[in-house]
């Protein structure tokens, strides 16, 4: 059994659930109460030192690991799915959860943290239109690469989709509007068709206090 400690709201769980739920193998979500302070706790952090979400417990052979791209590789690894056709084609899908991870989820997380998690007297205005610059300057790399292609690697979707959608399917505000950029829109649309998909708040449990 895979078991996935998340919560609805992380963009980075999001993206190790999403993987795990199109690659097939069975899973389960574990939920982290996050907003109550559980991944800081003793308990949570003998799971994980790091301290965060997500974290995957492969119980069948007693293997625990981290970091979305980390798990995603591993996903990969176990159900021969969602990875590049050729040795050339995995490299290249690699590159772009790498990108992501740096250039787009990084600065997406923090910019909706702080824009919708945090209360609004403490929102910094100067980090906030920071964050927001860099990921303008993400979204039009990303849009630029999916202008002529269906997906971002190869002829299939892979963990490289996976990974820079992690953050574009939430609907809390962070400066991301779809209409402002059609490759990126249409390619999201197309993920959304994907047999499976689902939405973050509908794949993961979340906080019963955000949810209301």
């Amino acid at each position: 059994m895979l078991k996935l400690y998340c919560f609805g709201e992380s963009g980075n769980a999001y993206k190790a659930a999403l993987t795990l739920e199109l690659s097939g193998l069975d899973w389960e979500p574990v939920f982290v109460d996050f907003f109550g302070g559980e991944s800081r706790s003793d308990a949570f952090r003998a799971i994980n030192p790091m301290g965060e979400v997500p974290v995957l417990v492969d119980t069948d052979h007693d293997y625990t690991l981290t970091q979305s791209g980390a798990i995603q590789d591993y996903v990969v690894h176990l159900s021969s799915k969602l990875t590049g056709a050729t040795p050339e084609e995995r490299r290249e899908v690699l590159r772009w959860v790498l990108w992501d991870n740096h250039k787009l989820s990084s600065q997406a997380g923090m910019a909706r943290f702080l824009m919708n998690f945090l209360p609004e007297e403490k929102r910094p205005a100067e980090v906030i239109a920071f964050t927001q610059g860099r990921l303008k300057a993400a979204y039009q790399v990303l849009d630029a690469h999916l202008e002529g292609r269906d997906w971002i690697v190869g002829d299939a979707l892979t963990v490289a989709d996976i990974s820079c959608c992690g953050y574009l399917f939430y609907p809390e505000p962070f400066g991301f509007d779809r209409a402002e950029w059609p490759h990126i829109d249409a390619w999201l649309t197309r993920i959304e068709g994907t047999p499976g998909w689902k939405h973050p708040y509908d794949l993961m449990p979340r906080s019963a206090a955000d949810a209301q």
